[in-house]
């Protein structure tokens, strides 16, 4: 069994909480003590894969808008020092013009064609991670999801019509899940999941309705071929 942990909350929430980097990395430390005991009381990891603190991230090169909202929030002190910290201890593993949610996906994508999706489990909070069909385990409810493909592609194209407020994505304002649960009523493959996204985003957008599709789902979507 190969876990894939998103270290980024825990890092953030690590440097939020403390003074000095010293207690940063005590509360670093100590967050992932546990949750490797709340793993290890269930399974016995053959191996286990951190991810951090990715720089750079090709969907601002799409739009300027994405995560701009995030542009006057304040980051904790110590956040930088502490992803070299996380890094250098535990060897996590950083992306360069993508996002470390994509690095998961793209190590997720390639473990699983190996050994088999039931023996690979991503270990996050992050809603984005569920347009996989994907086991993943999240640490904060301590919930295991077992994510069908009927059930990924659901989770993505509702995305698409729902946003992502953290993101700064919205391209169909005024429009959420009940909606989404509407159109989709009888959709069951990509093409038909595709088709009512679009009909939505014409409806909006009229000549540019498939320059927004692209765009919103280049921005939403996770890669999975990163090397």
């Amino acid at each position: 069994m190969i876990f894939l942990i998103d270290a980024d909350t825990m890092i953030f929430a690590s440097a939020v909480v403390s003074e000095t980097l010293d207690e940063a990395m005590s509360s670093f430390d100590y967050r992932y003590r546990a949750l490797m005991r709340d793993i290890q009381s269930s399974y016995t990891p053959d191996g286990v894969y951190i991810f951090s603190g990715s720089k750079g991230n090709f969907r601002k090169w799409i739009t300027p808008v994405y995560k701009a909202n995030r542009k006057k929030q304040a980051l904790p002190e110590h956040l930088g020092d502490l992803h070299d910290y996380v890094k250098v201890k535990y060897k996590s593993i950083v992306g360069v013009n993508v996002e470390t949610d994509d690095m998961i996906a793209s190590y997720w994508h390639r473990a699983q064609l190996k050994i088999g999706r039931d023996n690979v489990i991503i270990v996050a909070i992050d809603k984005d991670y569920k347009q996989f069909p994907c086991m993943m385990y999240n640490y904060s409810k301590r919930e295991m999801y077992d994510i069908s493909e009927q059930e990924a592609m659901y989770n993505l194209y509702e995305q698409m019509i729902v946003g992502d407020t953290a993101d700064n994505v919205n391209y169909a304002k005024g429009y959420g899940k009940a909606y989404a649960k509407k159109i989709f009523v009888d959709c069951s493959t990509r093409w038909q999941y595709t088709r009512a996204v679009y009909t939505l985003f014409k409806s909006i957008y009229k000549s540019k309705a498939k320059e927004k599709f692209v765009e919103c789902f280049h921005l939403l979507t996770l890669r999975t071929d990163i090397k």
